[in-house]
């Protein structure tokens, strides 16, 4: 299966991460098939906490064909791009809605 996932870039304690298109049975940082964006999880923050530069570029046009194609995005990588209004956020099923409460108890 494909997934469109993160590798991680940059030095120690200073991470970002390339959003790369990859088997799932390859390593996080092993070999990919393309890379269609990058993240940068320590971007600056005004007072309300709001991003003062957009240091997240996703290349659509890659990212639609390889959506069509049939790869999945990881969570992480759903959420930047709901985050970045590419997607969609899901809305939970009637299966999913009170899943954790029941392995609570």
């Amino acid at each position: 299966m494909v997934k469109i996932r993160l590798t991680r870039t940059g030095k120690k304690k200073q991470p970002s991460y390339r959003i790369v298109v990859a088997d799932s049975r390859s390593p996080r940082d092993g070999r990919i098939i393309e890379n269609i964006g990058h993240y940068n999880p320590r971007n600056k923050r005004d007072e309300n906490g709001n991003d003062t530069e957009n240091k997240t570029f996703v290349c659509e046009e890659k990212l639609q064909e390889w959506l069509s194609k049939g790869a999945q995005p990881t969570d992480s990588v759903r959420r930047i791009l709901v985050k970045l209004g590419i997607m969609k956020p899901e809305t939970p099923t009637l299966k999913t809605a009170g899943k954790k409460k029941e392995e609570k108890k």
